[in-house]
């Protein structure tokens, strides 16, 4: 776990509202007005993109939560990310992100819009190192994580999951 709190230093990381450590590491000059993006987007305009660096340690979790736009995760370092996406339907899938193909992992995957999602380190003592881009770029008025109450009307099915990353008390430990 060494290694997180080197990630966690040298790349500045701050505590993310969903779990884990964050850093913006690009946002576009450029943006798109809020009259052109699709109904789902609040008010305003939105950079082209935007990429941060992600850091998950083995014992938290990415809580479940929604964006507006598609969100990109590419692998950096540590264990394999599981992430955990509900799509608009309600169906339920699990995606491994890392560098062991051979175990079922790719170096990327796309969460579509819409689609909830959450992630955790495939390994309890160990970290993922990752990087999520979004396009068009984020804002936090894009990001939605439903209460533990509220997940669990929409998604029933899903208890065990949804329990799962919705931790009663979320937090950053390492």
């Amino acid at each position: 776990m060494a290694e997180s709190w080197d990630w966690i230093e040298k790349l500045k990381l701050l505590p993310h509202p969903e779990g884990g450590f964050y850093r913006e590491a690009y946002r576009s000059a450029e943006s798109i007005e809020g009259g052109s993006l699709p109904k789902r987007f609040a008010s305003g305009s939105r950079p082209f993109g935007t990429s941060i660096y992600y850091l998950l340690t083995g014992n938290t979790v990415s809580r479940l939560h929604r964006v507006n736009q598609d969100e990109t995760w590419h692998f950096y370092d540590g264990s394999g990310l599981l992430l955990h996406v509900i799509d608009p339907r309600g169906m339920y899938r699990r995606h491994r992100v890392g560098i062991r193909l051979d175990a079922g992992e790719l170096p990327q995957f796309t969460v579509k819009a819409g689609c909830f999602f959450g992630a955790e380190v495939s390994e309890e003592n160990s970290f993922s190192l990752v990087g999520c881009t979004c396009c068009p770029g984020f804002t936090f008025h894009d990001l939605f994580m439903p209460a533990r109450e509220e997940a669990l009307a929409m998604f029933p099915h899903l208890k065990d999951t949804v329990l799962h990353l919705i931790p009663e008390r979320p937090g950053n430990e390492t």
